[in-house]
């Protein structure tokens, strides 16, 4: 996967501020509740499928550059449904 140099500039934080506040800008005047848990189930399975990606499926990379155990990210992939096409 290949990033123009202007995205690597913009900083992960900015760009999960910006989506809370464009969400919560959203909402017209209607509570949250949880959104801790909103935002981690929307952020977490992105995370694993764009590693997942470039590390062509291979699960002992990808659990080395999350810094998870292999299981905990099996776990995870299983917890979210997100297909590997391969087991390491």
């Amino acid at each position: 996967m290949k990033l123009t140099r202007e995205r690597r500039k913009q900083p992960i934080r900015r760009s999960v501020t910006s989506a809370i506040e464009l969400y919560l800008g959203d909402l017209e005047g209607h509570k949250v509740h949880d959104l801790y848990h909103v935002v981690m189930n929307e952020v977490e399975p992105a995370i694993l499928g764009v590693v997942m990606e470039y590390v062509e499926g291979n699960q002992t990379q990808a659990a080395e550059m999350l810094g998870i155990s292999r299981g905990t990210l099996r776990k995870k992939l299983n917890q979210y449904e997100i297909e590997t096409g391969n087991s390491d």
